[in-house]
């Protein structure tokens, strides 16, 4: 049986823009298999007291997060422009992703909300944003949006991000092997060497 990686992240997360872009590449030459677990850090950091992003809290840890993806995006050949806005909120996206879980189409349809959001800095929120993603996928939008609003794709979400809570993550992206927990995009080649072990 193939081991299986498992990708939690969300679509407000400056780091789960070049994870998501590059995680298909990394497992599959290590022959892993990706499950992958949209959640939302709101809940997760406003159980800490936080409002906002904490790279908005700390304004010198923001200027290095957005220096430093700067220069992974380059050496990873990743279009990137920052967002006018910051964060944008997922949710939309988020239950797309959850409603749709296992798709085919699923890590194009992540990778392309990461682009709209990081890259041509568009509104994820926004309903023609990703109805557009998902149009370019060659997917019937609204038909799949319909389906992502419904009540139980709504509570598909919460009880995803409810489980990221129970498991311990604190951030994204995050890469759980079994019980080991991985933080952070540059943890991705150590949660995949854990993983062969």
């Amino acid at each position: 049986m193939e081991p299986t990686l498992e990708f939690w992240f969300e679509f407000a997360s400056t780091y789960s823009y070049p994870a998501a872009a590059r995680i298909e590449d990394v497992a599959r030459q290590a022959g892993v298999a990706v499950s992958w677990r949209p959640f939302l850090l709101g809940p997760i950091f406003g159980q800490q007291g936080w409002t906002d992003s904490p790279f908005n809290i700390y304004p010198v840890k923001g200027r290095y997060m957005w220096r430093d993806l700067e220069r992974i995006c380059a050496r990873l050949r990743l279009p990137f422009r920052h967002p006018s806005q910051f964060p944008r909120s997922g949710l939309l996206a988020a239950r797309v992703a959850c409603a749709h879980a296992g798709q085919p189409w699923l890590p194009a349809f992540v990778r392309g909300v990461y682009r709209a959001n990081f890259a041509e800095d568009r509104d994820i929120a926004d309903t023609t944003t990703v109805s557009d993603v998902l149009a370019g996928l060659g997917l019937p939008a609204a038909q799949v949006l319909e389906r992502a609003q419904s009540p139980a794709a709504k509570q598909q979400l919460r009880e995803q991000t409810d489980e990221a809570i129970r498991r311990g993550i604190f951030g994204a992206p995050t890469f759980i092997v079994g019980n080991e927990l991985f933080w952070g995009n540059d943890r991705l080649e150590d949660a995949i060497a854990w993983n062969r072990t």
